[in-house]
């Protein structure tokens, strides 16, 4: 099944087997079979479009894993590495989708227990009074115990000019459990890249505590285009005679508005094309609809945007 970028539910899949897998492999293939994580790194590969250099990062990280575990066996090891994370990118780039893959790999590498992504933002662990934050950040930590914790927009946990403000409690709290609880929890912080680059500056500790820096490009416009047409097949839809030069218009003008965001804008835009084509077959109450009119999205009901009319109305 297609992974839409970007898009994916945050919320974690279930539970696997609560527990540390052992391995007796030797060899950097006997580690890969008995882990089934080339499997992931496969999905990854097979699924996600485009995110060359993300992809690349995500297997070099499944290798330090890999030879890490074999250094173990010879008795090299004296920690575990570090492997908390920063990704940094626009919306829609596909950061959640790729922790979800990342809890996966280090769940059958033996890094975590569980394997499970909970995925939350600063109103899940900031309180709104005194004595509200701490008890807040925990239970989400103990959610997260075994597995990932993606904190998106991770930033609006620091706000400096507000006295009054109690992030900086979930911070420290975070902080600790980063440190010492780094064998049974990793956490991914994700956002703009310049405004997570402020709140390293101003948070050095936490930037200390993060190994990797993982920054998602902004997908191009052929990409979005493919992306749009595994959307369309997972729902049965397809574009008509001309229809997919028309929506490739369309991208070209909303790649350039403010706001948009990547793979979820592609999302919104077919949810509004899907729209108006219903709202076209709707209105032939008489007409036979077969498959291929009830599948098909035509030229018309992509113009049909605001954004053609707006450019007609500057000319």
């Amino acid at each position: 099944m297609y992974q839409i970028p970007g898009v994916n539910s945050a919320e974690p899949k279930p539970e696997e087997q609560d527990s540390v897998e052992e391995f007796s492999a030797r060899t950097v293939g006997e580690m890969l079979a008995q882990s089934q994580v080339e499997d992931v790194l496969g999905e990854l590969n097979r699924d996600l479009i485009g995110l060359k250099p993300i992809k690349s990062r995500v297997h070099d990280i499944a290798a330090l894993l890999v030879i890490d575990k074999l250094r173990a066996k010879h008795g090299l090891r004296s920690q575990a590495p570090s492997l908390h994370m920063c990704f940094t990118g626009n919306p829609g780039t596909g950061k959640t989708t790729v922790a979800m893959r990342m809890a996966e790999i280090l769940h059958r590498l033996g890094y975590v227990r569980k394997g499970h992504l909970v995925s939350v933002t600063r109103d899940d662990l900031v309180g709104q009074y005194i004595g509200h934050t701490a008890p807040k950040t925990r239970e989400i930590l103990k959610k997260a115990m075994g597995g990932v914790l993606f904190i998106d927009e991770a930033y609006y946990l620091y706000k400096p000019d507000n006295e009054r403000d109690y992030g900086q409690e979930a911070i420290e709290i975070l902080l600790q459990f980063m440190e010492n609880q780094r064998d049974d929890l990793v956490v991914i912080l994700a956002g703009y890249k310049d405004r997570m680059e402020t709140f390293f500056h101003s948070n050095p500790g936490m930037n200390s505590r993060i190994a990797h820096h993982l920054d998602f490009p902004d997908y191009e416009k052929g990409e979005l285009l493919d992306i749009a047409d595994c959307m369309l097949k997972e729902q049965n839809y397809h574009f008509g005679t001309d229809a997919k030069q028309s929506f490739e218009e369309y991208l070209v003008r909303r790649m350039v508005q403010p706001h948009f965001a990547n793979a979820r804008s592609v999302r919104n835009a077919l949810e509004r094309i899907r729209l108006r084509q219903a709202s076209r077959l709707f209105a032939n109450r008489d007409a036979e609809l077969g498959v291929d009119e009830l599948c098909t999205l035509d030229k018309a009901d992509i113009l049909a945007s605001r954004l053609f009319s707006v450019a007609a109305e500057d000319k």
